[in-house]
């Protein structure tokens, strides 16, 4: 272990929000919330509850309201849920929401591809947010998407990632999580990227979020522990495809990284069996075999 790898690490849990977008079978209300529920029980202290945008655009989230206000919330653990304008933070304020993260990507061709605006336009959009969020004592969380390629553009300038890292922290993200949307990076480029954040944004204010498209996910991990990082998004089972690239898995999965943190004598307050078991559980229900690798073996042993 390198000396600047963290004694703990939180996981922000993403599979109600990031993982279920990608499903093309409806999940019911019910089972969405049966999911947050059960991963409340596990430990974990932040979960990404919905997104309130247009259910026109994301018709798995259209419940987004329902969802929210059917979780039993537990003390201590954060609930944030995406908005991606000033309507759909109304819709998420009405339900109490207390937590929110906004989004944007590091690639012009990205933002433009998939919300018809360039960077700093996406930027300026999340202004007249930012500000009701300060005005009525709201958390933003910041994610920025394809810092390590984008499936339009190819490459992805780190200056770009630093940038757009740097303006969502400026503009008030406590935390700015930088993902690789499409699961291209590997060690030595995500560390590379990483640095080139963190002369622009505090290492206490970053998170990382890895898609496992080829396999590499674990590894960008470790790279980014070690030099310091101490948040990491992922998904329970591995769930969300990558919608760019076919039959591609989508996010690391939330037991794999566990597991290998546990191992590494690293805290995340966390019980992976009953993690592996809401795993199975949301697997089962999607009706296939879990995304993760530590889950089927716990399940084989």
């Amino acid at each position: 272990m390198s000396a600047m790898t963290p004694a703990q690490v939180r996981i922000v849990e993403v599979g109600p929000r990031d993982g279920l977008q990608n499903e093309k079978a409806l999940v019911a209300t019910a089972d969405k919330i049966a999911l947050i529920d059960r991963l409340s029980a596990t430990g974990l202290r932040s979960i990404e509850a919905t997104s309130f945008v247009s259910p026109k655009w994301v018709p798995q989230l259209a419940d987004a309201a329902e969802v929210y206000a059917g979780i039993a919330r537990r003390p201590g653990v954060h609930y944030p849920v995406l908005v991606p304008n000033e309507k759909g933070y109304e819709r998420a304020r009405e339900v109490g929401v207390e937590e929110i993260a906004v989004f944007t990507a590091a690639s012009e061709a990205f933002n433009r591809k998939n919300i018809n605006a360039g960077i700093d336009e996406s930027l300026q959009r999340f202004a007249p947010v930012m500000a009701r969020a300060r005005e009525d004592g709201v958390r933003v969380r910041g994610y920025v998407s394809t810092v390590l390629g984008c499936p339009y553009q190819g490459e992805v300038p780190l200056a770009d990632v630093a940038r757009v890292a740097g303006a969502l922290h400026e503009m008030g993200c406590y935390e700015v999580s930088l993902g690789d949307t499409i699961g291209v990076g590997t060690p030595g480029k995500a560390r590379a990227m990483l640095r080139a954040v963190a002369a622009e944004v505090p290492m206490a204010a970053l998170a990382v979020h890895f898609h496992d498209t080829y396999g590499q996910a674990l590894a960008n991990i470790l790279a980014c522990l070690e030099e310091g990082v101490a948040v990491v998004d992922a998904a329970v089972s591995g769930t969300g495809g990558c919608p760019y690239a076919k039959g591609a898995s989508g996010n690391v999965a939330t037991e794999d990284v566990v597991y290998m943190l546990h191992g590494m004598g690293v805290d995340t307050g966390i019980e992976l069996d009953a993690l592996a078991d809401t795993g199975r559980w949301l697997a089962a229900l999607l009706g296939r075999d879990s995304g993760s690798r530590v889950a089927k073996a716990l399940a084989a042993s």
